[in-house]
């Protein structure tokens, strides 16, 4: 997997985590682990983001299946412009306050995830926390959306779940930290970052239609080349 795409799904995480301390940060102030010992608190967290990460490396997977049969037939490229070009309109569409996508099914799915978080969520275990960051990972999220089209268009299967892990990773740091010291990140720091999260989701829209139109920069949009029916990207 490239670099680039690589740092670009870091730093969507990074950025989406400021969104996650919004939305799910309820969950991650009330983990039970908040009476235990130092050491027995930071297992626990870890283990719930552990679970969290897990399931996006998971998902990761399923797409990248999807995403193989894509480069197999030969339109990685055009799929990796696609995806780009449609993360770019999504960001439009934030900022013009419309509907961005509805997805069928999207209320029972919830209320599901619902009833798993509030099964797990007074189990200080560790295999409780572990789950409870199981079912916190299968929430629905647009910015975790936006992470399955680029793990979707990275072409294969080590390669998507490296993408999601990696948009895992980037959310760490401040769930983490939310969830050890018990406190909230101020409002307007946490609005001042929020507004940078569309750069950041254009940022990686571009890149990957710059991966896809093939324009023979090294590592950044390398050329592709075409042989039997199959395309080889030289980087």
């Amino acid at each position: 997997m490239n670099w680039q795409i690589f740092i670009s799904a870091f730093g969507l995480g990074l950025l989406s985590s400021f969104h996650c301390v919004g939305m799910c940060g309820a969950i991650a102030f009330s983990l039970p682990t908040q009476h235990l010992s130092s050491i027995k608190k930071a297992v626990g967290i870890l283990s719930y983001n552990a679970g969290r990460i897990i399931t996006y490396a998971t998902v990761g997977i399923f797409f990248g299946v999807l995403g193989r049969q894509i480069n197999i037939l030969g339109f990685q490229r055009w799929f990796s412009i696609i995806a780009g070009l449609t993360i770019l309109l999504i960001v439009v569409q934030t900022y013009l306050r419309k509907p961005i996508l509805h997805f069928p099914g999207y209320s029972v799915v919830n209320a599901f995830v619902q009833k798993l978080i509030g099964k797990y969520i007074s189990n200080p275990s560790i295999s409780g926390t572990f789950l409870l960051g199981v079912a916190n990972g299968f929430l629905p999220c647009g910015l975790v959306y936006l992470a399955l089209t680029g793990a979707l268009a990275a072409g294969t299967i080590e390669g998507s779940a490296f993408f999601m892990i990696a948009f895992g990773l980037g959310t760490f740091p401040a769930m983490f930290l939310l969830s050890y010291f018990g406190v909230f990140i101020s409002i307007s720091t946490r609005n001042t970052i929020r507004k940078t999260v569309p750069y950041v989701v254009a940022f990686m829209g571009l890149l990957l239609i710059m991966r896809g139109v093939g324009l023979g920069i090294p590592y950044l949009s390398p050329s592709i080349a075409i042989s039997n029916g199959q395309v080889e990207s030289c980087h």
